[in-house]
């Protein structure tokens, strides 16, 4: 899917979302043309690895208010019933073609892969993991 036409709502996964708050990184360059402008959701997954992050690495004040800050730009999607239903299904349709997002290291990339799944929208990642899951609609940049 190209990014210049493709103009909908996304799912942010955490590497391309904090990429703007991690000094040097290559990634919020390489990824403003696919998600600027467009309605960002992210996982409540994503707003905790993003947390944790920086709790961390013992950010400081300001630093975590630019977090929130930019953690408050999106909606974040909270589980619930319909959540997990898609994060269990998913995890038996990775498991039964064999693909590695089924695998217990990835339950944090599941719950983000289930809410593009549960939303019907397609999911932002530097993360080659998502690609060929099942219904996933998955969209990352050239040489991402």
């Amino acid at each position: 899917m190209s990014a210049r036409t493709a103009r909908g709502p996304i799912v942010i996964d955490t590497d391309v979302f904090g990429a703007d708050i991690v000094p040097g990184s290559r990634l919020s360059a390489l990824y403003e043309p696919i998600i600027v402008g467009r309605p960002a959701f992210i996982s409540f997954q994503t707003a905790a690895e993003l947390r944790y992050g920086a709790l961390r690495r013992g950010w400081g004040q300001v630093r975590m208010r630019k977090l929130e800050a930019r953690i408050n730009e999106a909606e974040i999607v909270h589980s619930g019933p319909e959540l997990v239903l898609a994060y269990a299904k998913l995890r038996v349709d990775c498991e039964r073609i064999g693909h590695a997002l089924h695998q217990r290291d990835h339950d944090a990339d599941r719950w983000v892969a289930a809410t593009a799944l549960r939303l019907g929208i397609p999911l932002v990642s530097n993360d080659r993991i998502f690609k060929d899951v099942p219904g996933l609609l998955f969209e990352t940049a050239p040489h991402g």
